[in-house]
């Protein structure tokens, strides 16, 4: 992101495995932790400590200095889950089974890559969108 800076969209879809005990909590904690602009440090702590429970993620907002009365209630209410449901929904829709998948200007790059790869497709992208 830093490298193309301007040039680039990062949009983030959860695909929260049915499997993981937590990971739909996991999911609605990062977007409650996005609400109050701590999405990325909300998401390196879960992958980090690798706890997913309630009280952990309550932990991680007290740590991040988050409203926790706030990012408790917006848990609780379960707010994002209509959200992250339509992510689910979308990645089924599409065939996408494994994460991370990126999708780069319609180009699907499934698994942890090398940063060329990212560049090639990028760039690749952008030299289709730039003016003639």
């Amino acid at each position: 992101m830093h490298e193309y800076q301007g040039r680039l969209r990062l949009v983030i879809k959860h695909y929260p495995y049915r499997y993981r005990d937590y990971s739909a909590l996991a999911a609605q904690a990062s977007e409650a932790a996005r609400a109050q602009g701590k999405f990325w440090e909300m998401h390196d702590l879960m992958l980090s400590r690798k706890q997913l429970d309630r009280s952990s993620l309550a932990a991680y907002a007290r740590e991040l200095n988050l409203d926790v009365t706030r990012f408790l209630r917006e848990l609780d209410s379960q707010m994002y889950l209509p959200q992250i449901k339509a992510d689910f929904a979308l990645a089924r829709q599409l065939d996408f089974f494994q994460t991370p998948t990126f999708v780069i200007n319609g180009r699907v790059l499934v698994g942890e890559r090398p940063i060329e790869m990212f560049r090639q497709l990028i760039d690749q992208a952008l030299a289709e969108v730039a003016p003639q």
